[in-house]
Formats: structure tokens, sequence, C-alpha cells
């Protein structure tokens, strides 16, 4: 009885050596990963391909926000804007005049 268990032992222990084999061989070859444990890993996360590229391809280049003349330009305007609501009274309120202020009494 005890022979045929070891043989039986000696099979299974074969058996799971040449899966093992075949399975690192194939992880070899086709570039897997292995992981007899089955702990997780970012492998997964980190073979997919980046997408910053294409994200970015997605948006045009805008050259105003380069050329310092349209940039002026703009700032003058909102300035300009803003100085004519202050004139009419329609500009923004002082630090700490504004309608928070006025609720609580200060």
């Amino acid at each position: 009885m005890s022979v045929s268990s070891s043989f039986g032992s000696l099979k299974n222990v074969l058996a799971e050596a040449a899966k093992r084999g075949v399975t690192e061989a194939r992880a070899r070859i086709f570039g897997h990963v292995l992981n007899p444990t089955g702990q997780r890993s970012p492998h997964k996360i980190l073979r997919k391909k980046l997408i910053g590229d294409k994200v970015a391809a997605w948006y045009p280049y805008d050259i105003n926000k380069d050329d310092p003349l349209v940039m002026a330009r703009r700032e003058q305007e909102r300035l300009n804007r803003l100085e004519m609501l202050k004139r009419r009274g329609k500009g923004p309120p002082k630090k700490g005049q504004g309608k928070r202020a006025k609720k609580s009494g200060r």
C-alpha cells in the first residue's frame, strides 16, 4: 500500500513540475509575467499604453497664449472694462464690504 501511494505522490510531483516548467516556458516565450502565488500586481495597469499624447492631440495649440501682445491687449481691455464699471458704481466692493460683511452686521 505504501508503494502504490508513493508512486501516486511521485506521479503528482512530476506532473506539477512539468506543469510549472511549461508555464514558465510559456511566460518566457510570450512575454507574460509569471504570478504563481496569485497576489495582486500592478502589471495589468502598467502594460497599458500611455494616453497623455493622445489626449494632448485633441486640443489644438493656442498661439494667443504665447503672444505677449495679445495677452497685453486682453489685460488692457479687462482693466478698461473694470474702470468703466467702477465709474458707474457697479465695480467690485472693497475688501470686507461685500454681501457677507453686510449680513453679519460688522
